[in-house]
């Protein structure tokens, strides 16, 4: 059977690639620090519900301990390493760039010297939409130049990705770069702004919506996700691929999408657009189509609408979740 190393394993996008790679019987290897960038209540919810399948090992430990990732290597063979192990936020990268040079680099420079020494088939990293900064060029494509990222974040994973090609080109790694398009859904990221809008808007307190509202976003179903991930272990080479829905929607719709949903009005506070935020973002996804035979299936319509379906379920257990 085949074992799958998760970097990130207790994050949104990690949870729900874990919860796919077990449901086709592959074994997952998990490490997640569990940091507190955002709430680790709901990282310890979803670490709880992949640990009841019996082929789930997790390891509380960080990718930034080379000898802590060589043990594990030691104790498992491993054939493929997905690493969604990350520090994220445009924003918070503005503050401490430091932690994101450690993790988002040191971090992935760890994982491959890993793929280098002990044999691993495949390094799928999953990188982000934003490393292609503010322009007026849409829909993104692959081959737009990604030098200029706003922020401490896409920075250092554009860095990450630099580290990918050289080790693809020094030991012929088959290395596979997935830069994700604004991920949402259940069991999402409560600092992210369609899980918080939903939580405040249900309980009556003040949505915050930086800039006019007008801001696009190309808003990706995170089932969507995990298939496309788990699909790249199945690549050759080095390849770039853009993941996303390929629908970008006004920041001010999603708002009403979810208002309608809940039957309730959102009381708006509006603030001056951070000088990091992106306009707007679009994902041209040809290469995700023609090496995977990808396509998103989830419209944002019904996303939203079964991410309030599981908000409602668990209503109880979110209140308590910090936004």
């Amino acid at each position: 059977m085949q074992t799958i190393l998760v970097t990130g394993s207790a994050g949104f996008i990690g949870w729900a690639t874990c919860k796919l790679l077990l449901k086709k019987g592959i074994n997952v290897i998990g490490i997640d620090n569990i940091s507190d960038y955002y709430d680790p209540k709901i990282k310890h919810l979803r670490i709880q519900t992949l640990k009841e399948n019996k082929n789930f090992v997790f390891y509380e430990d960080d990718i930034e301990n080379l000898q802590v990732l060589k043990s594990i290597f030691n104790s498992h063979k491993i054939e493929g390493i997905i690493n969604l192990a990350a520090r994220a936020g445009v924003r918070a990268s503005v503050e401490n760039p430091w932690g994101y040079l450690d993790t988002n680099v040191k971090g992935t420079i760890n994982l491959l010297e890993c793929v280098k020494d002990y044999g691993v088939e495949v390094f799928v990293l999953a990188s982000t939409s934003s490393v292609y900064g503010d322009t007026d060029r849409m829909p993104f494509r692959v081959s737009d130049t990604t030098d200029k990222p706003l922020a401490p974040y896409p920075a250092s994973k554009k860095a990450a990705e630099l580290f990918c090609y050289s080790y693809h080109y020094l030991y012929g790694i088959n290395t596979i770069i997935s830069r994700y398009f604004t991920v949402y859904g259940p069991f999402g990221r409560p600092d992210m702004s369609i899980f918080r809008f939903i939580k405040k808007i249900d309980i009556g307190e003040p949505i915050v919506v930086y800039g006019d509202g007008k801001q696009k976003r190309d808003f990706t179903y995170v089932e969507d996700i995990a298939e496309a991930t788990v699909l790249c272990l199945n690549l050759k080479g080095y390849k770039v691929l853009n993941l996303g829905n390929d629908r970008p929607v006004e920041l001010i719709y999603v708002i009403k999408i979810i208002e309608d949903l809940l039957g309730k009005k959102a009381n708006i506070e509006w603030q001056k657009r951070h000088p990091a935020d992106i306009y707007a973002t679009w994902a041209d996804i040809t290469e995700a189509r023609d090496y995977l035979g990808w396509r998103p299936k989830v419209s944002i319509e019904e996303g939203i609408r079964k991410t309030i379906d599981w908000y409602r379920e668990n209503r109880e257990i979110l209140k308590d979740i910090k936004i």
